[in-house]
This record gives structure tokens, C-alpha cells and sequence, in this order.
């Protein structure tokens, strides 16, 4: 290869990019559907487009898991639920929360103490009222709810969830 060639080559590649992107790795922690810990993995990242999540989810469920709304206090299918089993997320089915760890925030949304695994979510620090700290699922970026610290104990926090961007499995 000669100088001009190399310049040209060179060139080519810094402005090139690939048609696809490889998917992430992420670890996550599994639960079979009775709750059981499965222990770690590492799964790829569910990517799709917003047309594949449009034919996927609902118009509400699209509305709040992928663009970061709220549904309505008290008008969700799980914030009064009070039967024993597990959340997963309505986008990939990664597990979430537990029925063990909800509690009654008043608050007309499902609310929880904790993650049933700090792998699984995302979210910065809890807020202090009005200011949200945003949750979300790690394996699909699904927006979740927000984090508060307002909760009971033992951890002090309230997981502030969008019922629409949960699948509950009843044990």
C-alpha cells in the first residue's frame, strides 16, 4: 500500500461505521417464577426499535416504559394487588420486584422496599419529595418508576412503580 493509499484507507475508516450495532452484555440476576434465586448471568441487552415496542406494548405501556410517563394514581392493574408472587418487566421479563417487599404507600402506584435484586434496576439517588430519581430496568433501559426516601423500614426507600411497566407472576 502505497502513502496516498494508506491516507485514503485511513480516511475511510475513521468516517465508517457499521449498519449494526452489536448488542451489550449486562449482568443480571435470575429468578425462576416462584421466586427462586437462579443465581448471576450474563445476558445480552434487549435493544429494539421504537416500532418494535410500539407492536410489542400497549400505547400506555409504550408511553411509560419507553418514553418515561406515568400512569395515573390508583388506575394501575398492581398498586392495591396484594397477592404473593413476582414482578418482571413488560419489556424483556427481567425479574424486578417481589410481592414480599410492597407495601401500601398511599400513594395510588405499587410500592416497594427494595429491588428483588440491586442488579436488575437502575437508579441514582433516592429524592426528597418532588424531585424524581428515575428507575429503570437494567437488561432494556425500561423506565420503571422513580426512587423516594420515604419509605419503611428496614431500607427507608419507596420504589415508586408504574404498574403498566410490570408483569406480575403469581406464585
Amino acid at each position: 500500500m502505497n502513502r496516498r493509499e494508506f491516507v485514503i484507507a485511513s480516511t475511510a475508516a475513521a468516517f465508517w461505521r457499521p449498519s449494526f450495532v452489536l448488542p451489550t452484555d449486562v449482568t443480571i440476576v435470575q429468578f425462576s417464577d416462584t421466586g427462586e434465586r437462579q443465581g448471576k448471568a450474563r445476558v445480552a441487552k434487549v435493544e429494539k426499535s421504537n416500532a418494535e415496542w410500539r407492536k410489542q406494548l400497549s400505547p400506555l405501556a409504550f408511553q411509560v416504559a419507553r418514553q418515561g410517563g406515568t400512569e395515573h394514581p390508583f388506575s394501575g392493574e398492581y398498586w392495591n394487588l396484594h397477592e404473593r408472587g413476582l414482578f418482571r418487566c413488560v419489556c424483556c421479563a427481567n425479574a424486578l420486584f417481589i410481592s414480599a417487599d410492597k407495601f401500601d404507600s398511599g400513594t395510588g402506584w405499587p410500592s416497594f422496599t427494595a429491588p428483588i435484586a440491586e442488579e436488575n434496576v437502575v437508579h441514582g439517588k433516592p429524592s426528597h419529595g418532588y424531585t424524581e430519581s428515575e428507575v429503570t430496568c437494567v437488561r432494556c433501559d425500561a423506565h420503571l418508576g422513580d426512587l423516594f426516601d420515604d419509605g419503611p423500614k428496614p431500607t427507608g426507600l419507596r420504589y415508586c412503580i408504574d404498574s403498566v411497566s410490570l408483569r406480575f407472576v403469581k406464585f
